[in-house]
């Protein structure tokens, strides 16, 4: 029976042509944007882990920019110990010279004077974004970030590498600080005296020594090159660990990155084929609905006399 009130076929493929835009719409979306599931509706599940992943690599990105700025703290802190070590090294030397009675002692005291006000300097300026590691407070620390942690439970953290400051003669600054922040030169590895010569590396006169008591120096200066030794190798285990924080949180981001994609990126090669099978449905569909439409037309060669 043919109505012209109920067109059953134009219906069924109205019905068709608009699965077909709908599917098209969507593969659309997906091609245009990269991305197939760009919202909690298209699938709910994935799309929470990817959010949430993204915030922890955003989060990783921002640990990765600390670690560089504590890299900067730790590494100027280490230049200035490499040349303090130096210098102290070339004191050593001046000292193994004036063990000689022939020596004038005076003139050697007067190169002594330049390294130590040298040593002065290498301390005051080792200074980066206002925290210095070498010239510190006794009992007083500093902390560089060195990780960021998901725990298993959904918590999130950050993880801090700590340097407490001693400020002894066998501790991890060359000099001490006052509580206003200027330069203790009455303590530290330089400034701390030593009660056999007397005085510190920072404070040694050499010029009315005889040579027992430089003798003596000589011990000293060698205990403060093994203490900022020692100093030197704990900046280097917490720049190596800075560095491999550094590195595995990279590696991290672009695991996290690669995880992500592979939950909510579309695949090209697979949508670009979708496309264009649904192109060509939708125009058969667009031409089922018209020849559907058309049979209702038939209907008037019935009613012509």
């Amino acid at each position: 029976m043919t109505s012209i009130l109920t067109n059953n076929a134009a219906m069924a493929a109205l019905q068709t042509l608009r699965g077909i835009s709908s599917n098209l719409q969507q593969t659309q979306s997906h091609v245009s944007s990269g991305l197939r599931i760009s919202k909690a509706s298209d699938n709910a599940a994935y799309w929470s882990i990817a959010t949430s992943m993204k915030s922890d690599n955003g989060a990783i990105g921002a640990v990765s920019d600390a670690l560089g700025l504590g890299a900067a703290k730790v590494d100027t802190a280490t230049t200035a110990a490499t040349s303090a070590i130096d210098i102290v090294g070339q004191i050593k030397n001046k000292l193994a010279t004036a063990m000689e009675p022939s020596v004038d002692k005076k003139s050697v005291q007067e190169e002594i004077g330049q390294l130590q006000q040298q040593l002065q300097s290498v301390a005051q300026s080792a200074s980066f974004n206002g925290e210095n590691w070498v010239m510190a407070k006794n009992g007083g620390s500093a902390s560089v970030v060195s990780s960021f942690i998901r725990g298993t439970n959904g918590t999130v953290s950050v993880s801090t590498t700590s340097y407490k400051f001693d400020s002894s003669s066998v501790g991890n600054v060359l000099f001490g600080a006052t509580a206003s922040g200027t330069l203790d030169t009455a303590s530290g590895i330089l400034g701390t005296k030593n009660t056999t010569v007397g005085a510190s590396v920072f404070s040694l006169d050499i010029s009315k020594m005889t040579s027992g008591q430089i003798s003596s120096a000589l011990n000293m200066v060698q205990t403060a090159l093994n203490s900022m030794v020692s100093m030197n190798s704990r900046l280097g285990s917490i720049s190596a660990r800075i560095d491999l924080q550094t590195s595995f949180a990279s590696s991290l981001s672009d695991s996290i990155q690669s995880g992500v994609g592979k939950l909510v990126d579309a695949n090209m090669e697979q949508e670009s084929s979708k496309l264009s099978a649904l192109q060509t449905q939708q125009q058969l569909a667009v031409q089922s609905l018209s020849i559907a439409n058309s049979s209702s037309q038939s209907i008037l060669s019935l009613f012509r006399g």
